[in-house]
């Protein structure tokens, strides 16, 4: 898609395509989503959308500029689906860390699409839910407004990072997968001692860990570590 503005008021397209289907936002986001995972990121194209909505591509720009606006609204679904199944318990720490691996997991669900859009500040409803809400779990835990959006960034962009990273791996064919995880068997797990005792030493552990996400144990380390500060800063409150 290229830059092709269309007034708010004239998007809406109200006939129904070729195929009897009613244009919508959420049915292209959904339906360009569909496509990403299918065929990777070549297949966000007005063309190709517009085939498999059965509609004129033209009429896409009656909801959306160009291919840009297009992958935001994506990320934004993306983000709107975790929050529609999360939902706090009023413990800050135990809620964050049940937010972080639905997000995780959601990304995981559509690797190539959070490859693409893990990176990106949308600024839509779905965001920006997800901003305020996770600000209010902390500022309610107590953690002053500074600390607060410290932490959440932190959060957020390591919950964001490890679900590019492990999307990544998941979209790699599967026998490059498999090759990957056998590395820590077939190399490092025979290694000698007298060369590299460290790897030697922890080998088990290494085979064990190193096939699958790391994003669970970083969490768990992150939210210590915030519950930590909490601590040090209600001391410092009452002392």
């Amino acid at each position: 898609m290229s830059e092709r503005v269309v007034p708010p008021a004239a998007r809406r397209r109200r006939r129904p395509t070729k195929q009897g289907v009613v244009l919508s936002e959420k049915l292209i986001v959904e339906t360009a989503l569909r496509l990403i995972e299918e065929h990777g990121a070549d297949a966000l194209s007005v063309r190709r959308l517009g085939r498999a909505l059965g509609a004129d591509p033209s009429s896409l720009y009656r909801y959306f500029r160009h291919t840009d606006d297009l992958m935001l609204a994506i990320a934004d679904e993306l983000i709107g689906r975790t929050m529609s199944i999360w939902r706090p318990t009023g413990d800050w720490c135990a809620d964050l860390r049940d937010l972080g691996l639905r997000m995780h997991a959601g990304a995981l669900a559509h690797p190539r699409a959070a490859v693409l859009s893990s990176y990106r500040v949308t600024g839509r409803v779905h965001e920006i839910q997800a901003v305020e809400t996770a600000l209010g779990v902390l500022r309610d835990a107590g953690f002053p407004d500074a600390e607060a959006v410290r932490i959440y960034h932190a959060f957020v962009d390591q919950a964001l990072a490890f679900g590019a990273l492990d999307s990544a791996n998941v979209s790699l064919p599967r026998p490059a997968r498999e090759a990957e995880a056998e590395i820590w068997r077939a190399t490092y797990a025979r290694l000698p001692a007298d060369t590299h005792p460290h790897i030697a030493a922890t080998a088990r552990h290494l085979v064990a860990s190193m096939r699958g996400s790391a994003y669970p144990a970083a969490l768990d380390l992150l939210l210590t570590a915030a519950a930590t500060r909490l601590s040090e800063i209600r001391a410092a409150a009452d002392g």
